[in-house]
């Protein structure tokens, strides 16, 4: 953790934490924003699988989602990455995430990573490319959705990242 992420912890989110989560989503402007109820479900069936930041008083400023995929339970797929605008540039998306892969590599013996990017979501593009290099892990990219799949109007591919085998932290 950095010096600008010192006074940030990570952890676990509750339900407590869902509208947060939700406000941050939405406050990006850049994820595809779930219902508020999505976010408490979220909060208490995937808590283990996914992390929050707490400023100083407790309050959420950063999250990540994730869950084990059911047909490969050693695959955490990160579902959102979102950072409140005031804590932005500091790192802390990587620090989440990297703490969240720590944590499921241990306890539920992950092995690989995968999300899904628009391939307009540079930032995102970023974060991953950089995870998978400062992990010295190998990163395949292909399209898993096409634009036509999505029924709700204009929406990009998403695109595959995969990025494993991962090891447990030393």
């Amino acid at each position: 953790m950095t010096a600008a992420q010192a006074d940030l912890q990570i952890d676990r989110p509750s339900v407590a934490d869902g509208a947060a989560l939700w406000r941050i989503a939405r406050d990006s402007k850049v994820l595809d924003l779930n219902s508020s109820y999505a976010y408490l479900l979220w909060c208490r069936d995937f808590a283990a699988t996914s992390a929050v930041a707490r400023d100083a008083s407790g309050a959420a400023v950063g999250f990540v989602t994730g869950y084990v995929r059911p047909d490969r339970p050693g695959t955490l797929l990160i579902w959102q990455v979102a950072v409140d605008d005031a804590y932005r540039g500091r790192g802390l998306a990587a620090a989440l995430l990297d703490g969240l892969v720590a944590r499921t590599v241990t306890e539920r013996a992950v092995t690989t990573l995968e999300t899904t990017i628009s391939p307009d979501n540079l930032p995102s593009q970023r974060l991953f490319t950089s995870f998978a290099e400062r992990h010295g892990a190998p990163l395949e990219r292909e399209t898993l959705f096409d634009a036509g799949l999505f029924p709700d109007g204009p929406h990009e591919p998403e695109v595959l990242y995969r990025i494993g085998p991962l090891s447990a932290p030393r």
